[in-house]
């Protein structure tokens, strides 16, 4: 057993419970009389992070290395199909627990924030696209970093300069990232500090958006387009470009997202919400 590994579980496993103690609600809803899980919520978020963090893309490898590794600290570990069924029941408790180890540190203090969305792909066959039960929420959409078209979901993150999200959207490949961008803060509130910015490329212009940030959220940094003067930062963008692209090629490298293997919306969301966590 690696020691490291052992006080990576044990402070997951601390926060955790700690988070889901002081906030109950965010758990999902038992009865009070019946069967008690034999493993619990806690220990459940706690292995989906730690499967995300090591880098296992496939849950019957990572069950298989936490029989192994972490049996003493996990003394019952369910069959892939009873682990992954209680993920999905846990898919609002991860999504309201996503950003709450990332406000402990100090990154979550930074003035600057980045914002951009990336795909996640989910087929390439005719056939997976029509019969699919994720039908009618992925669509075809178009990625212009990599110029091609896919078939999915896209992953909207705004995020720190050091990477940890200060939260996130999945919504269909064709979704304007605008309105996305003024959805987020409704479902997981980020502090609205005096003088943050937020910085994004030219997708995110728009003079409703434009104005709505400036009411309500943080001030908006963005390249002019080509019908527009020249905008405030106009010169620093080139740099904070490749910035924002390096985090989310870092996310997608190390965590996979477009690996999720999941075949309905629920069981996509809780695996994309395991590698989103800070």
């Amino acid at each position: 057993m690696d020691a490291d590994l052992d006080t990576l579980a044990t402070a997951l496993h601390v926060r955790t419970d700690d988070l889901l103690r002081s906030a109950p609600e965010r758990a999902p809803w038992r009865p009070a009389i019946g069967l008690s899980p034999q493993i619990s919520d806690a220990e459940l978020v706690t292995l989906a992070v730690m499967r995300a963090l090591l880098g296992f893309t496939s849950e019957s490898r990572w069950l298989r290395f936490a029989t192994a590794q972490l049996r003493h600290r996990f003394p019952y570990l369910p069959q892939q199909s009873g682990y992954h069924k209680r993920l999905r029941t846990l898919a609002a408790t991860i999504s309201r627990l996503t950003g709450m180890p990332a406000r402990d540190t100090t990154l979550w203090t930074d003035d600057v924030w980045v914002t951009d969305s990336t795909p996640v792909e989910r087929a390439r066959s005719r056939e997976a696209v029509h019969r699919g039960e994720l039908a009618g929420w992925a669509e075809y959409g178009y990625c212009a970093g990599h110029s091609r078209y896919f078939w999915g979901l896209r992953l909207h993150l705004p995020a720190t300069l050091h990477g940890p999200p200060a939260g996130f959207a999945l919504t269909g490949a064709k979704a304007d990232e605008r309105t996305v961008l003024l959805d987020i803060p409704h479902t997981d509130p980020p502090p609205h500090r005096p003088g943050q910015l937020l910085i994004g490329d030219e997708n995110y212009s728009g003079a409703e958006l434009d104005t709505t940030l400036a009411e309500t959220g943080p001030n908006l940094l963005r390249p002019a387009r080509k019908d527009e003067p020249d905008r405030a930062g106009n010169r620093f963008f080139k740099p904070l470009r490749q910035t924002i692209e390096s985090i989310s090629d870092t996310y997608k490298g190390q965590l996979n997202p477009e690996d999720h293997g999941g075949k309905t919306p629920n069981g996509v969301l809780v695996r994309t919400l395991q590698t989103s966590s800070p």
